[in-house]
């Protein structure tokens, strides 16, 4: 209400210096006359003193209104834009938060773009219609109801003539706003492929350069250019109408304004002031009834923009936090008859598997790529549930866990190593909330076997990561992410293969130090390398998502067709070779 208030009061300020004009020219006609007839007298010195002091005051009343139509316009402007910009930052805050809430299966479905795109672009238009759109409708009402109010009272037939273009002028506009915006949108999309296909060359700037494919992919980036190019030059040849369309149609008006005046004028009908102030109220209609246009191209921009937005804070999280009651994990997990397929793909990951972790034990899980290794991690952490069977934490069903005590309880190394732009120091303590100390960030460096590394480089656990670590090596990538886990002491500990990158040897210091961290603490390590799991309490070997084998190291070795044996025997061989290389 507020808004509408100050829009009101300052198109009211807006309408005074068109009506102080209007006076002041009927003024100015009606003293020359008098001014004449005292020709070469002192009385004709002491009359132009007084039409000097009046055309000041004239100009003082214009500026005065003017100053108070730009006030009351900045009050405006403080109430509606800063109110759309407020929604803008809620509704943006809004998506982030539910964006975080979906569950992993979500981000599978959905590409990173479409959803960057909803929380800016989509966000952005929407609040053009909350903020600009709604300001210039309001003023378009009011404005027109002002000023046709007035104009009807000086000239019914000269108003006609006057607003006539008007209507033609408002339909044109948004005729070629439509045109503009969707040659816009156009321009977004390949500004869209642009920045993908820049972001994807950059990342894989190792890979390009490995291949020598430099000139291929400056090539390609060069016609997507060119694309980006004939799109914009469509697009200012179709604007390079818009502004003369303006400017005939507005000088009609005008035109109009003139010839009609100038006969109601020489009929006596009205006077040459009101010529003027119909002049000057037709620029001040002209943009109110230009922006018809372009706040009904707005509001179509940003009812699609909403519905985007709406599909997905409408998509409701399948997983969901229970419970806010604080827990604390001791540590035992058992896996009872688990099935799980993946919803899009219809891909069998597992089959009726089961087993038990004891609180305080380590469990190994080995078999070769696609076997479903990596997707009881995902269930371990509850990224999915079930499609079939059950998991318990300390006997407690999984689904009745507060999912935050849960997975605050877990040290989790992912199969592909993530690190966030930002330095290393950041990076390893990123799993804590509060008591970082720089002591246990050094430490757990040590225990990851990459406090060496780090202390070599220029500004130690100062450096600064590029975008996903591309600055280091993937084993580097691998250590910082297990030191990451292990920094901030969980109760249970889960690997997923995160010893891919690294030596032997260092795979062995690695394994050594987490052999001392581990006493106490649930371990789960899941590999493919038969070195990384046989100091486990228990391993199971997995293939199809089904348990094909299980038992210590030793047991397994004595089984003399098991994928357990194969697998360590061909796995010494290659080590082997790769030793007589050496």
């Amino acid at each position: 209400m507020a808004g509408i208030l100050f829009i009101t009061v300052s198109n009211l300020f807006a309408v005074y210096p068109a009506q102080i004009t209007r006076i002041a020219i009927d003024y100015v006609a009606e003293s020359n006359q008098i001014h004449q007839q005292f020709d070469a007298s002192n009385l004709q010195q002491i009359l132009f003193k007084n039409y000097t002091h009046v055309f000041l005051f004239f100009l003082l009343l214009i500026l005065g209104s003017t100053l108070l139509k730009g006030l009351f316009m900045f009050f405006m402007r403080q109430t509606i834009i800063v109110m759309s910009r407020l929604i803008e930052y809620d509704l943006k805050n809004e998506i982030f938060n539910h964006y975080q809430q979906l569950e992993l299966g979500f981000y599978k479905r959905n590409n990173t773009g479409d959803l960057m795109a909803r929380i800016s672009e989509d966000v952005s238009q929407v609040r053009m219609y909350i903020g600009p759109a709604i300001m210039y409708s309001i003023n378009l009402i009011v404005t027109f109801v002002l000023v046709i109010s007035i104009m009807l009272s000086i000239s019914p037939m000269l108003t006609l003539y006057v607003i006539l273009p008007l209507p033609f002028l408002s339909i044109g506009v948004y005729a070629v706003s439509s045109v503009i915006n969707k040659k816009s949108e156009g321009i977004q999309r390949q500004i869209s492929k642009l920045s993908s296909f820049t972001q994807e060359a950059f990342s894989g700037i190792r890979v390009l350069k490995a291949f020598n494919r430099e000139d291929s992919s400056a090539k390609a980036f060069e016609e997507e250019s060119k694309k980006y190019k004939f799109l914009s030059l469509d697009l200012v040849r179709t604007d390079a109408v818009f502004q003369p369309l303006i400017i005939i149609l507005i000088g009609l008006s005008t035109l109009l304004t003139i010839y009609i005046g100038g006969l109601q004028t020489i009929n006596g009908q009205i006077s040459i002031g009101n010529i003027v102030e119909f002049v000057l109220y037709v620029n001040m209609l002209t943009w109110p009834v230009t922006a018809i246009g372009w706040v009904t191209s707005i509001i179509q921009r940003a009812s699609a923009s909403q519905k985007r937005i709406n599909e997905f804070l409408q998509t409701k999280p399948q997983i969901v936090n229970p419970t806010e009651d604080k827990m604390e994990v001791k540590g035992k997990v058992e896996f009872k008859n688990v099935n799980f397929t993946y919803e899009d793909s219809n891909i069998k990951a597992l089959q009726n598997v089961s087993f038990t972790i004891e609180a305080g034990e380590s469990l190994a899980i080995i078999g070769k790529t696609g076997s479903g290794k990596s997707t009881i991690a995902s269930l371990f952490c509850r990224m999915y549930d079930t499609s079939a069977g059950q998991i318990f934490i300390d006997n407690k069903n999984i689904k009745e866990w507060n999912l935050n005590a849960l997975r605050s309880s877990i040290g989790y190394v992912p199969q592909e190593a993530f690190l966030f732009s930002d330095t290393i120091a950041n990076n390893i303590a990123f799993g804590l909330k509060e008591n970082i100390q720089k002591e246990n960030i050094e430490q757990a460096a040590k225990d990851a076997a990459i406090y060496d590394n780090i202390t070599n480089f220029p500004d130690g656990f100062n450096t600064l990561v590029g975008e996903r670590g591309i600055t280091l090596s993937g084993g580097q990538k691998q250590r910082i992410s297990i030191a990451r886990a292990i920094v901030k002491q969980p109760q249970i500990l889960l690997f997923d293969d995160c010893l891919s990158a690294v030596d032997t040897e260092t795979e062995d210091t690695i394994l050594k130090n987490l052999a001392r961290l581990m006493k106490g603490k649930t371990t789960l390590i899941i590999s493919h390398r038969v070195s990384s799991v046989k100091q486990a309490s228990h391993i199971i070997v997995l293939d199809n998502g089904r348990i094909v084998e299980e038992g210590s190291h030793s047991k397994l070795l004595f089984n003399n067709n098991g994928f357990y044996k194969q697998l360590y025997e061909a796995q010494l061989m290659e080590d082997d070779a790769l030793k007589s290389k050496n």
